[in-house]
């Protein structure tokens, strides 16, 4: 089979590779769709340490069992169409304890040590089927829609866990790309007042328009947009604000832009590179605000993003807004970064 298989910085190659085979316990699926996370956007520019090649990308994907050698331990059976939670904690750890264990300190991951799943088929290691790790889709939602499942559990897992939105709330989002219209829909469904976006592309802004906002500011260098979110919000500032993009001047402005004992959430990690903000942190102390960030996402948060999706309530169509074969794989970075896309999938069956 064909997959788009990881060397390096810059380097991903569609190549030929075995159909995996099984060993006691695992499972096969045929992948319907996966699509390409700002996260794969990153391991091709810069490469990832935490990678070792070659490794074939590709994490959030909805697939179909086609074989399974797991008998008793697997939740699910072959024809069954699932997503996959793709995160084995320890179990063990302190954090696996105390139920954080999206922060365990021996996770393995799929796409990062395990093959994922730009590929016609995924093999699933008999440990991620004995922790019930696979979930099956109950309903005829596109398996492209059912992807976002992964991505949509990481934002859950900021909000559940610390945003606590709620009907008395005012929510500001800097950065509209698909994590960012992922936060604002959330919101939206958690009962928030008003919420507003924010980025440095009219095209992202634009397309962000399309969805259940009240409005959208575009980010100017003169920091006008700041005087503009405190018109918007009546002088009060945002009771939320959502970085959800992986640029220091956002983390800055955030402080700028929220209100008195408002919640500020860093869902986006600096580059390693270049890990530092300057913050005003007077706003902390003057306005009593909280400033917290996240990390992936638990089994729950994965489970509540599953549920959500086969809800009809999430706007996953208008998510996914390109396709391309295995083949054409490399064009949908560009395709990210210029924000002509929101999110582009791969069917590697075409």
């Amino acid at each position: 089979m064909k997959a788009a298989v990881y060397l390096g910085k810059e380097q991903l190659p569609v190549q030929e590779i075995a159909v995996p085979s099984l060993e006691d316990g695992e499972v096969l699926l045929k992948v319907g769709a996966c699509n390409v996370c700002g996260t794969d956007r990153r391991t091709y520019r810069n490469g990832d340490k935490k990678i070792q090649p070659p490794r074939v990308l590709g994490h959030e994907f909805c697939g179909t069992v086609v074989e399974s050698r797991s008998g008793a331990d697997a939740n699910v059976k072959v024809g069954d169409r699932v997503v996959q939670y793709i995160v084995l904690p320890c179990g063990e750890c302190r954090y696996c304890k105390r139920g954080r264990s999206n922060l365990c300190l021996s996770r393995t991951t799929m796409a990062y040590h395990y093959d994922g799943a730009f590929a016609p088929y995924v093999r699933v290691p008999a440990p991620y089927v004995r922790n019930g790790s696979l979930f099956r889709v109950e309903n005829d939602l596109p398996d492209d829609q059912m992807g976002l499942a992964e991505p949509l559990g990481c934002v859950i897992n900021a909000h559940a866990s610390r945003l606590n939105i709620g009907l008395e709330d005012t929510v500001a989002i800097i950065g509209a790309g698909p994590i960012g219209v992922m936060h604002a829909v959330v919101s939206r469904l958690q009962g928030a007042q008003r919420v507003w976006m924010l980025d440095v592309s009219q095209q992202r802004l634009d397309r962000a328009s399309g969805f259940d906002v009240d409005g959208v500011v575009r980010v100017a260098q003169d920091g006008s947009h700041l005087e503009k979110m405190q018109d918007l919000t009546g002088g009060l500032g945002a009771d939320v604000v959502i970085v959800a993009c992986s640029v220091a001047s956002a983390q800055a402005d955030a402080l700028e832009i929220a209100g008195k004992a408002a919640r500020i959430e860093f869902f986006g990690g600096l580059p390693k590179s270049n890990p530092s903000a300057t913050l005003n942190t007077n706003h902390l102390h003057y306005k009593e605000c909280v400033v917290t960030g996240s990390y992936s996402e638990k089994m729950s948060d994965f489970q509540a993003a599953q549920a959500l999706l086969q809800s009809g309530r999430f706007p996953a169509d208008k998510i996914v807004t390109h396709h391309l074969p295995l083949e054409r794989i490399e064009e949908a970075f560009p395709l990210m970064e210029t924000g002509e896309a929101l999110k582009v999938c791969i069917r590697p069956g075409d």
